[in-house]
Order: structure tokens, then sequence, then C-alpha cells
């Protein structure tokens, strides 16, 4: 499956936001430097679905494609 993301870096919270069925919001503790919320958000995302997740596209770039493993 494959969904959108955008991602809000340096937030107060740590959480995922469902819109629809393809696209979520992502609220990270981490900075957007040194790839530390693009972990934050495979470890979130990978928790939320419980199951492997990896971003397809946009690793230096708020909007993010990601792909969701199906068991």
């Amino acid at each position: 499956m494959i969904i959108k993301v955008k991602v809000y870096p340096q937030s107060r919270r740590e959480e995922i936001e469902k819109l629809n069925e393809k696209e979520y919001k992502a609220y990270l503790k981490k900075p957007a430097e040194d790839n530390k919320a693009n972990i934050e958000l495979v470890k979130l995302l990978s928790r939320y679905f419980k199951t492997q997740v990896k971003i397809v596209k946009g690793l230096k770039n708020r909007n993010k494609i990601v792909e969701i493993k199906s068991n």
C-alpha cells in the first residue's frame, strides 16, 4: 500500500493523524536535519501500521510517499 504523508518536524507532540485512506499527517519531535525526522517517521509509522514501512519519495521534503509492506 502506498500513502502520502505530510511531515511536521520539531512539533511538541509525536503522533500520526489520518486524513483519509491514502493521506496522513505526521507530527515529529525530531528536527529535519541529519535524517533524524525521517528515521523517527519510519519508527512511528511502523508502530502505527504494525508492519515495515519505507520512504519511497521525498527524503528531503515535507511531503513524502511511503510504502506500507503487507503482512
